[in-house]
C-alpha cells in the first residue's frame, strides 16, 4: 500500500527520491509486525523529528532504525525515544542526536527490555546536563561499553567521568572516548560477572529442555541504583531476573542464572493454588515462603534429580577469598539450615529442632506434595518455634534472603483486595483513614460524648473555637473531658538505601502538645548561668542589625562625600591629580534569618549526668540531659529573641514510623512570653529518635517563612533510631537524605550532638563542617549560643 508521507515529513526534499524510497521501505517493514497504534506513534515520531531542524539525515535515521528497536523491546518505547530526543535537542547538536538514534538498535539489543531502555534514555538526559561534550565519543564506543557493563555500571561510569572532568573539556572527551587510564580503570571496576543478555537464548533452551514449554524472561536493571541489585520476581507470567550476576561462593553467573530461572519456572509449573495472606503478619509470610520454596523445589528435583545438586550447592559452598563476607542474622541462618536439611536427607544439623522440622516436612511432602495448606501450616508452626528459640528480626532482614537465586515469592500469594467492598466498607489508605470534619457548635455538642470516648476515632470533629460550659467553671469542655488536641497527620517520604528509592508517605508526623510547667523556671536559667549570659550579651550586641551604614572612599556611590570633593577641587586648582574616590556607598545591614531550634526529646535524654550511681543518695538531684537541653534552649532563645531574629523552638520523639510526635514550644509568629516559657519548662523526654521525618517537618515549617536564610539547628544526644527499625544504617541514610533534600530547598542544617562516639556517623549524615560534638555535656548551655553565633554572625 502506498503511503503519502507529505503529511508527516515536511522537511524532506520532494525531489529526493532516494530518501523517499528509503522511508517507504522502512514503513512497509514496520507494517509487518507493528500494531496500528504503534504505526501511528511511528509516523507521529517522523513529524516530531522534522520539527527538530536536524536535517534529512536525522529523520531518515529515525525511520530506518526504529523498526529494529521495536523488534527488540516492543513498540511502546517509541514515544519515550521521541520525547527523550526532543529534550536532548536543546542541549546538543542534530548530528549527535542522529548518532544516538543510529545506536538505538544496539542499545535495545544489549539492554533487552523496555523499562531498562527507558533508564538508558534517562541516563542520556542526565549526561547532557553534566557532560554534553562526552555524548559523541560515548556513542562511538557504545558497543564496547554495553558489551561489558550493565545499565547501572554504565551510569556509574558516566557520572564518575562527568564529575572528575567537570571543567576539563579535553579530559572529558578523552575519558568518554576510552582513551585515558582512569576511564579504562573505572570501566573494569564496574564490569559485572555474567550478563543476562549474553545467555538469554541458552536459558530459554534450558527451561524448554526441562519442561517442554516456553517461559518468557525479561532483564531488570538490578544494579541501576544499587550495587546490591534486586531479587528475581514473577509478574504477568514473566520471569524477571537481574541483568547481571556476579559469582557467588565460587558459583559462576551462568550457574546462578540456571538456578534462578529453574526455581521461578518451578513456581509457575507446580503452583496450582495460591496461598491466602489473610490474617498473616509479614514475618509469618516470610517463613511460609521458605517452605513453599522447598515444596516446589522438591517437586522439581523429584522429576529432574540434577536440580537438587544445583540448588543445594548454594547452601553448601563457602565464600571465596576475594568475596565480601556478609553477616547473616541468627534467625536467617536457622532458616537457611532448615532449607538445607529439607533438601538434603543426609544433612544433620547441630540443632535437633531443625532436624525434626525438616524430617517432618519431608514426610508430608512425600505423602501429598500438592496440598495447598502444607507450606502455610509448616511456616506458621516454624515461626512460633523461632519465637521461642531465637529473636525474630525486622521484616527487612527476613526479606533479604542471602541466596541470590530465590525470587521474592509475590507469584503465589493471594490477597483479598475486594474484601472491604464485599463487606460494605470503603477502604482508605492510612493517610486518609482519620477524617477531620469541621462542624457547627450544635453538631459538635450533640456528638461530643461519643467522639470523646473513642481513643482512635475514624472521624474527628473540629470546632474552630474552645467550647465552655454554661456555668463558669474556668475551663473548657476539651480540658475537662477531651483528649489532648493533635494536628492533622503530615506524611513524608523515607529513603530506603537498600533499593535507593524513597518510600512514599512512609512516616507520619503528628504535632502534639506536652504539658506546661512553671514559666519562672526559664527565667531562673539566666540567673543560674549568669557568667554565660553575660558573654551572650556581648554576642548579642555584636550581632544586632546595624541598620544603614555609610562607607566613604568609593569612585561610585549613592551620595557625594563633600569633604573628599572639596579636597579634589583643591588638588585640581593646584594642578595635581585629584583622588577620584569622592563618593559614599550606603549598605543596609539586615538579618533576614529564620531558624528552628529542633530538640531531640527521646527517652535517652532522661539519663542523669554525674558520678552518683542509681539508688545512691543524691542520685535524683543530679541534672539530666533533658535539664541541660532545656537550659541551653532557654539561653539561646533569650539570645535570639534579643537579637530580633525570626525563630521557633520545636522538639520531637517517635514511636515507630506511624507516630512521629512533634512538639511546638514556640512558633515563629509567637513572642517569647510566659506561654512559650511554660511550654519549654514542661518539656519531657520519651520514646525514640526518627530524625529524618522530624527534620523534613522542621524544614517544611521553615519553607513557610519569607526569609533569605533558613537554618535548622538540631540538638541531639545520639544517632537516629526507632523501635521498628533494627538496621542501624537505615535511619542514618534516611536522615542524610533529609539533610540533602532540605539543602536543595535552601534550608541549612547543623547538628550539635552530645554523643561522644558520634564521629562514626555524624559527618556522613550532616557533612564535614556541619556538626559539633559536645564532649562535656555539662557545657551544652555554653556551647549552643556560641555555635549559633558562629553560624549566623
Amino acid at each position: 500500500m502506498s503511503i503519502d508521507f507529505s503529511e508527516y515529513i515536511s522537511c524532506l526534499d520532494e525531489e529526493d527520491h532516494e530518501h523517499v524510497e528509503a522511508l517507504e521501505s522502512s514503513y512497509h517493514e514496520a507494517q509487518r509486525f507493528m500494531s496500528p497504534r504503534g504505526l501511528q506513534n511511528y509516523l507521529e515520531g517522523m513529524r516530531a523529528f522534522c520539527t527538530l531542524g536536524g536535517g534529512q539525515d536525522l529523520v531518515l535515521t529515525y525511520v530506518q532504525e526504529m523498526p529494529g528497536v521495536c523488534k527488540e523491546v516492543g513498540e511502546d518505547i517509541i514515544p519515550d525515544i521521541v520525547e527523550a530526543m526532543m529534550k536532548l535537542s536543546s542541549h546538543t547538536s542534530g548530528s549527535v542526536i542522529t548518532l544516538i538514534v543510529s545506536n538505538m538498535p544496539l542499545a535495545a539489543s544489549r539492554l533487552g527490555d523496555a523499562d531498562v531502555m527507558r533508564g538508558f534514555l534517562k541516563l542520556l538526559h542526565q549526561m547532557t546536563g553534566k557532560a554534553p561534550r562526552g555524548l559523541r565519543p560515548m556513542m562511538e564506543n557504545l558497543d564496547e561499553l554495553l558489551s561489558k557493563l550493565t545499565l547501572g555500571g554504565l551510569r556509574r561510569w558516566v557520572l564518575w567521568g562527568a564529575q572528575a572532568h567537570q571543567r576539563d573539556l579535553d579530559g572529558q572527551l578523552a575519558y568518554f572516548a576510552l582513551e585515558t587510564d582512569s576511564s579504562r580503570s573505572i570501566l573494569q571496576s564496574e564490569r559485572r560477572g555474567t550478563l543476562f543478555i549474553d545467555n538469554q537464548r541458552k536459558l530459554n533452551f534450558y527451561l524448554r529442555a526441562l519442561w517442554a514449554r516456553a517461559f518468557f524472561m525479561r532483564p531488570t536493571a538490578g544494579d541501576f541504583e544499587s550495587r546490591q541489585g534486586i531479587r528475581p520476581f514473577i509478574e504477568d507470567f514473566q520471569i524477571h531476573v537481574p541483568d547481571a550476576f556476579d559469582p557467588f561462593h565460587g558459583i559462576d553467573g551462568m550457574g546462578i542464572y540456571r538456578a534462578t530461572v529453574a526455581h521461578a519456572a518451578a513456581h509457575m509449573v507446580y503452583t496450582n493454588d495460591r496461598i491466602s495472606a489473610e490474617e498473616l503478619s509479614q514475618a509469618q509470610m516470610r517463613f511460609i515462603e521458605m517452605f513453599e520454596d522447598a515444596r516446589v523445589e522438591y517437586l522439581a528435583y523429584t522429576e529432574f534429580p540434577g536440580l537438587r545438586k544445583l540448588w543445594l550447592s548454594f547452601f553448601t559452598s563457602e565464600p571465596q577469598k576475594d568475596e565480601e563476607t556478609v553477616q547473616v542474622h541468627e534467625t536467617m541462618d536457622l532458616m537457611m539450615r532448615t532449607t538445607r536439611a529439607i533438601m538434603d536427607p543426609d544433612y544433620s544439623d547441630e540443632l535437633p529442632a531443625i532436624n525434626d522440622i525438616a524430617s517432618d516436612y519431608r514426610a508430608k511432602l512425600e505423602k501429598d506434595p500438592y496440598n495447598p495448606r502444607l507450606a502455610w501450616m509448616a511456616g506458621v508452626e516454624f515461626y512460633n518455634k523461632m519465637v521461642e528459640i531465637a529473636t525474630i528480626p525486622s521484616v527487612r532482614i527476613l526479606s533479604e534472603w542471602p541466596i541470590p537465586y530465590r525470587d521474592d515469592n509475590r507469584y503465589f500469594w493471594e490477597f483479598s483486595e475486594n474484601m472491604f467492598e464485599t463487606q460494605g466498607v470503603d477502604f482508605l489508605p492510612s493517610s486518609e483513614q482519620n477524617v477531620r470534619r469541621y462542624v457547627s457548635l450544635m453538631e459538635f455538642v450533640n456528638e461530643i460524648d461519643c467522639e470523646m470516648e473513642d481513643g482512635n476515632p475514624q472521624e474527628t470533629l473540629v470546632l474552630s473555637t474552645e467550647l465552655f460550659p454554661y456555668e463558669d467553671m474556668g475551663v473548657s469542655y476539651n480540658e475537662m473531658e477531651g483528649v489532648e488536641p493533635v494536628s492533622d497527620p503530615y506524611h513524608y517520604n523515607e529513603w530506603d538505601y537498600h533499593v535507593q528509592l524513597a518510600r512514599p508517605d512512609w512516616a507520619t508526623v503528628i504535632e502534639r502538645r506536652q504539658g506546661k510547667g512553671d514559666p519562672d523556671v526559664m527565667d531562673e536559667i539566666l540567673t543560674k548561668h549568669k557568667p554565660v549570659a553575660s558573654r551572650i550579651r556581648h554576642l548579642i550586641d555584636a550581632m544586632q542589625p546595624q541598620g544603614i551604614v555609610r562607607r566613604r572612599g568609593y569612585e561610585e556611590g549613592e551620595e557625594l562625600d563633600l569633604n573628599a570633593a572639596v579636597r579634589a577641587m583643591i588638588d585640581i586648582r593646584r594642578g595635581i591629580m585629584p583622588d577620584p574616590r569622592i563618593n559614599i556607598r550606603i549598605t543596609r545591614h539586615l538579618r533576614d534569618l529564620s531558624i528552628v531550634l529542633l530538640l531531640d526529646l527521646s527517652e535517652s535524654t532522661n539519663e542523669k549526668i554525674g558520678d552518683i550511681a542509681e539508688g545512691e543518695e543524691g542520685y535524683e538531684d543530679q541534672p539530666s540531659i533533658l535539664d541541660l537541653t532545656r537550659e541551653s534552649a532557654g539561653l539561646l532563645t533569650w539570645a535570639i529573641d534579643s537579637i530580633g531574629d525570626n525563630f521557633a523552638v520545636q522538639g520531637f520523639a517517635s514511636d515507630g514510623r506511624h507516630d512521629v510526635q512533634y512538639y511546638r514550644y514556640k512558633d515563629f509568629d509567637q513572642s517569647y512570653d510566659d506561654d512559650a516559657k511554660a511550654r519549654m519548662a514542661g518539656m519531657k523526654g520519651n520514646l525514640s529518635t526518627r530524625m529524618g521525618a522530624a527534620l523534613r517537618h522542621a524544614g517544611w515549617h521553615l519553607t513557610q517563612q519569607n526569609a533569605q536564610k533558613r537554618l535548622v539547628l538540631l540538638v541531639t544526644d545520639g544517632e537516629p533510631a526507632d523501635i521498628d527499625e533494627r538496621d542501624p544504617q537505615y535511619l542514618r541514610h534516611d536522615t542524610k537524605k533529609a539533610v540533602e533534600d532540605l539543602a536543595m530547598q535552601g534550608v541549612y542544617t547543623y547538628c550539635l550532638t552530645l554523643d561522644p562516639n558520634a564521629d562514626q556517623y555524624v559527618s556522613r549524615i550532616f557533612g564535614e563542617n556541619n556538626y559539633s560534638i559536645v564532649d562535656d555535656v555539662e557545657r551544652l548551655p555554653e556551647r549552643l549560643p556560641n555555635v549559633f553565633a558562629a553560624l549566623t554572625g
